[in-house]
């Protein structure tokens, strides 16, 4: 990869974030592989009640209907990003505005890759508790 080139991952992460924040479902589930998962947050959640993720495209479709559709806005606010082999992590924060209540999440957002560029997981660590105590209404 050249120095100029970006790489898969972060080219993925940025994507996925871009195709988030213009709640343009369509473009964000074309850069999942057909067996991906996404995490988010990581372990049990009322998003996820037995922790094991949403597995395959119906199950991430179904994860952007009940989070990102929801929501009246998206902000990425992410302060450093490394990539290690095909993974890039972020940490950052997530702003979402929802129902005239702003909430951060904290956290660290890992985006893993296959050969053809394609997300193959969507791993967001980030609690809950904490993040629900930062909410606040939209100004």
């Amino acid at each position: 990869m050249s120095a100029t080139a970006v790489h898969p991952a972060r080219a993925a992460g940025e994507a996925s974030r871009a195709a988030a924040a213009a709640k343009d479902k369509d473009t964000w589930l074309a850069l999942f592989a057909d067996d991906a998962v996404v995490e988010d947050p990581v372990g049990p959640s009322h998003f996820d009640p037995e922790g094991k993720g949403h597995r395959g495209l119906d199950a991430i479709s179904r994860f952007y209907d009940m989070t990102i559709a929801i929501a009246d806005s998206l902000e990425f606010l992410i302060d450093d990003s490394l990539v290690c082999g095909d993974e890039n992590v972020n940490i950052g924060t997530i702003r979402t505005a929802v129902g005239g209540t702003m909430i951060d999440a904290e956290g660290v957002f890992v985006y893993r890759v296959n050969g053809d560029g394609k997300l193959v997981s969507l791993r967001a660590f980030w609690e809950v508790d904490r993040a629900m105590k930062t909410a606040r209404p939209v100004s």
